[in-house]
């Protein structure tokens, strides 16, 4: 049977209500309003009304007058209902009411929100991707009752980290609720329950707050134990030393349990340097992996016995990340019984160890068959690692190859805990949308779920604009720069810009011998070989991105202003993000080549060429940055674009003081004044030398054709 709800429909509150349960009902009702135009009616529940609600006999049989939100205790025990945290059902407990029935607090609010997609029609991401539901007079209900499946991840959530964009979105620091609350309400109705809220950020500010009075989970940044604050802070006076000063270390992480005792916490055992490095660069006498996975065994152990004597069943875990996993895989690390150990990929998608500077012997990081308890992962959708990550742009692989690693953590056993490192969540949002479905379900079809995907992103379009668009997201993929042998050696946005920004500095130097900061991606080669291989990279990648940034715009221009803008803010601005860097770092690697020459004009050209590109990668955030996006951009302080322009812009003055100095004056004479005026000019009526960009573009014009009569002659 199919049941109808109009904006006629009124909700029944819980004679309690809890301050989680407040948030979404703000939520709920906002949908409404959304889809129905008009607010909704709402009632508190009185039991005295009770008999109301079973007695109607005025209203039409497939009609629902009244949703009613119940927690499981206030019904009556019935053995059809489910048990586990976290669920809830959908069924009429009276003609014309329907309840919505959590088995707790996160229940009712997993059941308000479903009711919120699957009715309203509003869409998990609905505030990121810009996607207003659909105004009614009337839904269906098709499915009634409806009991929800228990989560294939317990612990699900993620890692809002390296949130530059959500922090220059807005004047205050620390970002306030208008930032805050869209992530939150997103990671909720994505089915997440458990946040890192931000990182690193002033105590003072909401973040923490907010996320736990919206009923998540909050967990720790690794190099934040127990979410204390940093010895370094607390005693600026002091070596940051353990063995020197436990009280101080211990008052720390008592202060931070004192503060959360009564917050639902998944509690980080840890014990790191200061800065998130190994504690042995701050206490150097442990110096074998014996004494220093001791120290951390105790620490750890100390960690645990002060949270058992506060907290109530408290949920552990710590994270097996860089030098942890090492010395746990070697026998020197020992954990208490029941800790959630966390396996981390290497920031590609891949399960391994992650690259530490030019050092990747990735090793395996998932649980061994014989590790018995409870695993989870950290694993990244978006990376920052100075090398090449992607953090303005997607994951650079495919999600085909991030569903494969994913059914190996689930095969693995790893299914307790997923932090996912979401980055500024706008970037990311198809591969958000694939691991909420898969932290729900288990396993999914990674192909369909990206299909599903665009359907909802642009619903008014016909099937073959969707295919359109489908192949473009699949040509992305395809199109990111391979630059090792394996599956997952995808470069993001970051290498044209930290690699652009290195070979700029040891250019500069005037020298010859190899960047060691570039063995990662060239090997031990000499500079002027390291440049060559990084063109040919280039050289091989640019024609994929000119070719896609093509067949975007011309897909843009089938759709309706609203679609076009959408696809823009949510790919065309990758891609233009990738083709201008690729293109700018071909520029100067080929710079380079004409400047060993002597061709230092040639090279200036070169240059500016490559400002010029890297420019129009700016000016595609500043595009993107409209609406409600003004602002969103600005504190680009990762990958770093305007770093990179005022770097390449310092290199082309170099080059031409190099080449046109002292006068900046000898490349106007020799390339573009008049053969009449060469030898007869005075030299002190000449003052004002072209600017930069005006004689990039004269020299280049005038190169241009000499290269041209060389071709045909």
């Amino acid at each position: 049977m199919s049941w109808s709800i109009d904006k006629q429909v009124t909700y029944i509150e819980p004679e309690q209500i809890t301050t989680p349960i407040r948030y979404v009902l703000r939520m709920i009702y906002r949908d409404h309003e959304a889809v129905f135009g008009e607010q909704p009616n709402i009632k508190v529940f009185d039991a005295n009304d009770s008999v109301e609600y079973e007695q109607q006999t005025d209203v039409q049989e497939d009609q629902i007058h009244h949703i009613r939100i119940l927690l499981m205790e206030e019904i009556a025990n019935d053995p059809l209902l489910p048990r586990e945290p976290e669920m809830f059902v959908h069924r009429m407990g009276a003609q014309g009411v329907l309840d919505i029935i959590g088995i707790d607090e996160l229940g009712i609010i997993y059941g308000l929100l479903h009711y919120s997609r699957y009715v309203l029609g509003v869409d998990p991401f609905w505030f990121w991707a810009e996607l207003a539901p659909a105004r009614r007079e009337q839904v269906y209900i098709a499915e009634l009752p409806y009991v929800s499946q228990p989560f294939a991840v317990r612990y699900r959530g993620w890692f809002v980290n390296d949130e530059v964009c959500l922090i220059g979105w807005t004047d205050v620091y620390p970002p306030g609720e208008d930032v805050w609350q869209p992530v939150f309400e997103a990671l909720l109705r994505c089915g997440g329950n458990m946040v890192i809220p931000g990182t690193d950020l002033p105590r003072e500010g909401i973040h923490h707050r907010l996320a736990v009075d919206m009923g998540l989970w909050v967990t720790h940044h690794h190099a934040e134990p127990l979410g204390a604050e940093m010895f370094a802070r607390a005693f600026p006076e002091l070596t940051p030393s353990y063995e020197q000063y436990p009280q101080q270390f211990e008052q720390l992480w008592r202060q931070a349990i004192e503060r959360q005792q009564d917050e639902k916490i998944v509690w980080v055992l840890s014990f790191r340097g200061q800065g998130d490095k190994p504690f042995w660069e701050d206490d150097p006498q442990f110096d074998t992996p014996s004494s220093r996975g001791t120290v951390i065994s105790n620490v750890l152990r100390k960690q645990y016995e002060m949270i058992a004597d506060v907290v109530q069943q408290p949920v552990y875990c710590i994270a097996l990340y860089g030098e942890l996993a090492e010395l746990y895989r070697d026998g020197h690390l020992q954990l208490p019984d029941g800790v959630i150990k966390i396996w981390a990929d290497n920031g590609y998608g891949k399960m391994v160890s992650r690259r530490h500077g030019n050092h990747n012997v990735r090793v395996s990081a998932l649980p061994q068959v014989d590790d018995h308890g409870p695993h989870g992962i950290y694993y990244h959708v978006t990376f920052h690692d100075l090398q090449a990550s992607n953090h303005l742009t997607m994951f650079p692989s495919s999600s085909a190859l991030m569903n494969r690693e994913l059914d190996d953590v689930l095969q693995a056993g790893a299914d307790r805990y997923w932090l996912i490192n979401c980055g500024n969540i706008l970037q990311h949002l198809p591969f958000l949308d694939l691991i909420a479905a898969k932290w729900q379900t288990g396993y999914i079809d990674a192909t369909n779920q990206q299909e599903q995907w665009i359907h909802r992103l642009y619903p008014q379009i016909d099937d073959d604009l969707h295919r359109q668009i489908a192949a473009l997201y699949q040509q992305y993929a395809q199109s990111t720069i391979v630059y090792g042998p394996h599956e997952d050696d995808r470069a993001g946005e970051e290498l044209y810009h930290h690699v652009g920004r290195r070979l700029i500095g040891h250019w500069m130097k005037q020298q010859h011998i190899g960047d060691r900061g570039l063995y990662w991606l060239t090997g031990h080669l000499p500079f002027p070989a390291q440049l060559k291989m990084i063109q040919s990279l280039m050289e091989k990648a640019l024609p994929r991105w000119q070719q896609l940034q093509t067949e975007t715009a011309q897909v843009a221009a089938q759709l309706q202003p609203v679609d076009a803008e959408r696809l823009y803010r949510q790919f065309g601005v990758q891609v233009q993000l990738h083709e201008s860097g690729c293109r700018g770092l071909l520029l100067l690697c080929a710079a380079y080549r004409d400047y060993r020459s002597g061709e230092h004009a040639r090279a200036f050209v070169q240059i500016s060429q490559a400002l010029w590109a890297y420019e129009q990668g700016q000016q595609a955030l500043d595009l993107a940055a409209q609406g409600r996006w003004q602002n969103f951009y600005r504190a680009d302080w990762l990958t770093n674009i305007r770093n990179t322009l005022e770097h390449v812009d310092t290199l082309r003055r170099y080059v031409r003081i190099m080449g046109d100095g002292p006068d900046l004056f000898a490349w106007y004479k020799q390339y573009l004044m008049p053969e009449t005026e060469k030898h007869i000019y005075l030299e002190n009526t000449h003052r004002n030398p072209l600017a930069d960009d005006e004689l990039a573009h004269r020299l280049k014009e005038y190169l241009d054709a000499q290269i041209q009569q060389i071709k045909y002659k």
